[in-house]
């Protein structure tokens, strides 16, 4: 559950890019600093931070890479703040890489598994402005409220419709996930599928209506069931752009 940006800066030949990281324990400005390479895999950056005590550390390192099917560039970090090796990748918006503006948002890994959904409770409303919804979904384990924000960088039929955002501390936004508007093949009723990244890990339920629920604007959140109708397969979950 992480989220930032990252920006390309030119002020100085010790860094190259300044951000920021979110999740919901930590709030922390980064630094990627440009170090020598051993060999072709070895890492473009070093990521640092400064920490309490105002001491500069490095918390990991960073990749150049290019996506496979769209050969559009993005960086690959990994990091340890404390809590545990995480993975994320800094991407690009179509806008963003046809204005140059060096500006990247940090976005989760996706896991290769998805946890099963089991006992989940949730619900899902939909907001009077901006096309947007509020919810949450609970276990023993873990309760989340979200927000559902349109998704600005769709520009392909498979990219989701909605980022599934939580709050930092700081109340920073944090994209958790995705969301896609669907129809039932077999009932012909219009449907969510989410995919959420949770503190137990990747996450798939749908959103429903029962029949007193249906016309209105609540949405009851349901374990995920593979009948062959989800739009999506679970590996683009958290894909901004193609």
């Amino acid at each position: 559950m992480f989220a930032g940006t990252l920006t390309k800066t030119t002020e100085t030949e010790t860094v190259a890019f300044i951000g920021m990281i979110h999740s919901t324990k930590f709030d922390i400005a980064i630094q990627l600093e440009p170090r020598p390479k051993m060999s072709e895999r070895s890492p473009d950056y070093d990521v640092t931070a400064v920490n309490k005590s105002g001491r500069k550390v490095r918390i990991g390192t960073a990749w150049n890479e290019t996506g496979n099917t769209t050969g559009n560039p993005y960086i690959s970090m990994q990091m340890d703040v404390g809590i545990g090796p995480f993975r994320v990748n800094a991407v690009q918006s179509q806008e963003a890489r046809q204005s140059n503006s060096g500006e990247f948002e940090i976005i989760p890994l996706v896991s290769n598994g998805t946890m099963k959904s089991g006992s989940i409770s949730g619900e899902l409303t939909a907001m009077d402005a901006d096309n947007a919804f509020a919810g949450y979904i609970a276990n023993m384990m873990f309760d989340l409220d979200f927000m559902l924000i349109e998704n600005g960088y769709k520009t392909e039929e498979t990219h989701a419709d909605y980022r599934i955002e939580v709050s930092s501390p700081r109340g920073t936004p944090i994209r958790v996930g995705s969301a896609w508007m669907a129809k039932s093949n077999r009932t012909g009723n219009d449907y969510v599928s989410l995919l959420i990244n949770t503190p137990d890990g990747d996450l798939r339920v749908n959103a429903v209506q029962n029949d007193e629920q249906r016309g209105g604007n609540t949405f009851s959140i349901i374990p995920f069931i593979d009948g062959g109708e989800q739009q999506q397969e679970a590996g683009v979950g958290l894909s901004l752009v193609a």
